[in-house]
């Protein structure tokens, strides 16, 4: 098993109660992250997501000199600055930063608008690693911290209908590889948390452009891409072995691991991709994909010419 022996190595024995930012606490994996570190009362929590879904967290949560609850929306540098300053005046800084927070575009790329480009990198990208900007200086200068961003299997391997999600986790993930060389020297760790399809809900939330819910379900190009894609990622999502409580304990390992690696594949789909990535050969690995798409064969030939 793929980085077995990290879970096997010293845990990290806090004797301060380290501040933890978790963002995107609202819904799926953050919101199981915040469940799971709530528990904990030697964590100072700040649990962040959009003003819309605020008032939910509150309820679930009770505020205390221990944790807070703060809108924050991830893509404003305005909401960015203010919550680590005020994390900064009174808890000094931020020690663990959980970049939990992303959308999901289901989109080809011809139906992509550079408004709806820009929405899923400044979600996925480009507000994470203003974040990360923010919090390196306290924890640069304390000489240790932990910063956690959840990426996922679309940031090993693309799938059609979602260019612009994997490009986002790509990113990340080039991002983060380079950060943790830059930080090793300082005391401070980096990791990507991996997960493949996780069973849960979160694929009713996903966001369409306007073009691609114009295609989806007719006879228009690329309707037949929705027309197989859309279910066939549901059901991976729905009888996956995994659930979003599984990825959280995995965060939380990494919390009280010294020294994690950088790369975590967090369910079983994502160590069998990562492990296919790295051993098979891309062009038989990309073939053998095709391949195993929904009706693929058929897809496109209604509205192309292509010969056969």
């Amino acid at each position: 098993m793929l980085n077995i022996w990290y879970f096997l190595k010293r845990r990290t024995r806090f004797d301060f109660k380290p501040v933890i930012v978790v963002t995107g606490a609202g819904s799926g994996i953050g919101q199981a992250i915040a469940d799971l570190l709530y528990r904990f009362r030697s964590y100072r929590l700040v649990l962040t997501a959009r003003p819309r879904s605020v008032d939910q967290l509150k309820r679930r949560y009770t505020e205390d000199d221990r944790c807070w609850v703060r809108a924050m929306d991830v893509t404003q540098a305005e909401d960015r600055a203010a919550l680590i300053a005020e994390i900064t005046e009174k808890w000094g800084g931020v020690n663990i930063l959980i970049n939990c927070a992303g959308i999901s575009y289901r989109a080809v790329v011809e139906h992509m608008s550079a408004e709806d480009e820009s929405l899923q990198m400044q979600t996925n990208y480009f507000g994470p690693i203003e974040l990360i900007k923010l919090v390196l200086p306290y924890m640069r200068e304390s000489g240790r911290g932990k910063i956690i961003n959840v990426s996922s299997v679309s940031g090993i391997l693309a799938m059609p209908t979602m260019a612009s999600y994997s490009a986002s986790k790509y990113a990340l993930e080039g991002h983060s590889e380079a950060l943790w060389y830059e930080v090793k020297p300082l005391g401070i760790n980096v990791s990507l948390i991996q997960p493949g399809f996780v069973r849960s809900d979160s694929f009713k939330n996903v966001y369409y452009s306007r073009k691609a819910r114009a295609s989806e379900g007719t006879d228009k190009p690329y309707g037949d891409y929705y027309a197989n894609m859309t279910p066939f990622i549901e059901k991976l999502m729905r009888t996956s072995l995994t659930g979003p409580r599984s990825i959280a304990k995995t965060v939380l390992k990494v919390i009280r691991t010294e020294n994690p690696p950088l790369w975590i594949p967090a369910t079983a789909d994502a160590v069998l991709f990562y492990y296919l990535r790295r051993f098979v050969p891309r062009r038989l690995l990309m073939r053998l994909l095709f391949h195993s798409l929904p009706k693929v064969r058929r897809w496109g030939r209604k509205y192309t010419h292509r010969r056969r």
